[in-house]
């Protein structure tokens, strides 16, 4: 533009060359206020960190202010009302609200009280707190998600990519066709050396791809900005553009389908009697665990105040359970497998199957087997969210470890389209491989840690619930930072909507450049009409972009 301007000085056209400039500058500046717009949304997260925390000792009660960086793991902390909580922690005294919007999309206040979690950058709202730091600040929720949008932000989607490579062909071929249009103009067409330099700096003005180059990346920057806002992180373009085009959608059942909230309805013992020596040894193995139903069985031993007892040999079998020795006792926890293939099978085979609706867990040790019984509940917002995927024509699946009765139930209940059943976490990884076979795009939705394996072989891996989660952020594409699985919805229509953007604002942008290019060579219109199209094609591209800062209505 700069060149095309002084072009036009040099030939006397100075009106011309002056409204140039200030229409690109005013074009400049309309683009610069839409791109702040978008990234101000994303600021705005990284602002509410806080710098400074206030450490107490247990002790003494003492306060000292310290900065951030400074506090470390099991450091105890205090929080009045309407301070920011500057690491993740562990609530030990008080009780109090948390507004966790800014982390989660959660527009609700969160209780607290003690044996609570809170996050860095969420707020305390009414009561005051004593906390046990959990993370340093660096490892901290907010500091990890901070990480993912920066890096999120300069990772580029396939569509942007793709211009990227066509880009400096393009230019070099632009420059060429005008030094190669004004040797036309003047040698076959008898303009004259003006009037043809004239035309070709209309030329040149018109088939600069201002407009293209930011068709793509400010979509991806408005709609990470708006996922950001309401807890859902994309960890790139890539991710944004290909959930849009999903036709399977296979489903954790426990945490995700259902509420993960499991419950001990019931402890047996064969032979009878020992119902409290089984929950005891099952409680202290479960301390060293955190799936669901791990913490089921602490809650439960914790209400029953079940005594501690040491462990050694604590040993985690992948998809199985686990074995320890409490006491010089060999101990195995886990799935009915454990009897299934063991000295115990023929016995195992004749035991009834749980009720429907309830989960079991195994406890072998040498003087006697015990069953512990778990309930969980179907989160009323799944059914919603099965139903609406169908009615965009996509295939829904639930990959589970839980027998086929349980997870039968919980299918009737949801109306999901495919159910499988008895999966180790090698079976799923195997289910989601054949879901891919049909060249299918396939999205895994998990708890991400348990669910880690499937969520990295899918084409889209989206991880539940998973604040301070690595596991999620790791092999996951989409994080939604709350346990609401409708939000999934909400990122799914999200990436549609970004995605037909993206290409309005392709058609934009190209349609106007091939109209202006055509009208150039024609010799019909002047320099300024060229730059009002030019300028005018990008500043609708980036107001365009800036809708899916909205929420839908």
């Amino acid at each position: 533009m700069l060149a095309v301007a002084i072009g036009a000085s040099l030939i006397g056209a100075y009106a011309e060359g002056a409204l140039l400039l200030f229409l690109f500058s005013t074009a400049g500046a309309l683009e610069h206020f839409a791109l702040h717009r978008t990234k101000r949304e994303i600021d705005a997260l990284f602002k509410i960190a806080p710098k400074t925390a206030t450490a107490i000792d247990p002790q003494s009660g003492i306060e000292s202010e310290v900065p951030v960086e400074k506090v470390t793991k099991g450091m105890w902390l205090r929080v009045r009302p309407g301070d920011t909580f500057a690491v993740d922690a562990e609530v030990m005294t008080g009780e109090s609200t948390a507004d966790e919007s800014s982390l989660t999309g959660e527009a609700h206040p969160v209780p607290k009280a003690a044996g609570d979690k809170v996050y860095s950058g969420t707020r305390n709202i009414w009561g005051s707190l004593d906390l046990k730091c959990l993370r340093p600040a660096s490892e901290s929720s907010l500091q990890k998600i901070i990480r993912l949008i920066q890096d999120a932000r300069h990772s580029r989607a396939p569509s942007q990519r793709l211009t990227d490579r066509f880009g400096p062909g393009y230019t070099w071929g632009v420059l060429g066709a005008t030094a190669l249009m004004f040797l036309v103009w003047w040698q076959l067409f008898d303009l004259s050396q003006q009037d043809a330099f004239y035309r070709a700096m209309t030329l040149l003005v018109v088939a600069s791809p201002c407009a293209l180059v930011l068709s793509i990346p400010s979509a991806i920057l408005a709609a990470i900005a708006w996922g950001a806002k309401h807890g859902i992180l994309f960890r790139g373009g890539a991710a944004i553009e290909q959930l849009a085009g999903i036709k399977v959608v296979a489903f954790d059942k426990t945490g995700t389908l259902t509420s993960g909230d499991l419950r001990v309805e019931s402890i047996e013992s064969f032979p009878p009697g020992q119902e409290h020596a089984v929950g005891q040894l099952a409680y202290n193995l479960e301390l060293k665990a955190s799936h669901p139903i791990a913490r089921a069985i602490v809650s439960y031993g914790e209400n029953k105040g079940y005594k501690l007892l040491p462990v050694d040999g604590f040993r985690n079998l992948t998809g199985q359970g686990v074995k320890a020795e409490i006491n010089g006792k060999k101990l195995l926890l886990g799935r009915r497998d454990l009897l299934e293939t063991g000295p115990l099978k023929q016995w195992a085979d004749q035991l009834q199957e749980p009720a429907d609706g309830l989960s079991e867990v195994w406890l072998v040790t040498p003087d006697c087997v015990g069953r512990i019984l778990l309930a969980d509940r179907v989160r009323p917002e799944s059914r919603q969210v099965v139903s609406a995927l169908r009615n965009k024509g996509v295939h829904t699946v639930m990959l589970t470890g839980d027998r086929a009765g349980a997870a039968a139930l919980v299918a009737k209940a949801i109306e999901i389209d495919e159910v499988k059943s008895g999966l180790s976490p090698e079976g799923k990884v195997d289910a989601v491989a054949q879901l891919r076979q049909s060249d299918r795009l396939v999205a895994m939705l998990g708890d991400g840690i348990n669910d880690a394996p499937c969520l990295a072989a899918a084409d889209i891996g989206v991880a539940m619930g998973a604040r301070g989660s690595d596991a999620a952020l790791e092999q996951s594409d989409v994080v939604l930072m709350n346990d609401r699985i409708e939000r999934f919805l909400d990122a799914y229509q999200l990436s549609c909507r970004a995605k037909a953007i993206i290409r309005q604002n392709i058609a934009i942008s190209l349609g106007t450049v091939v109209i202006m290019v055509l009208a150039a060579i024609a010799g019909i219109i002047p320099i300024a009409v060229g730059v009002l199209a030019h300028e005018g094609s990008t500043v609708i591209v980036c107001l365009n972009s800036m809708r899916l800062l909205r929420t839908p209505s």
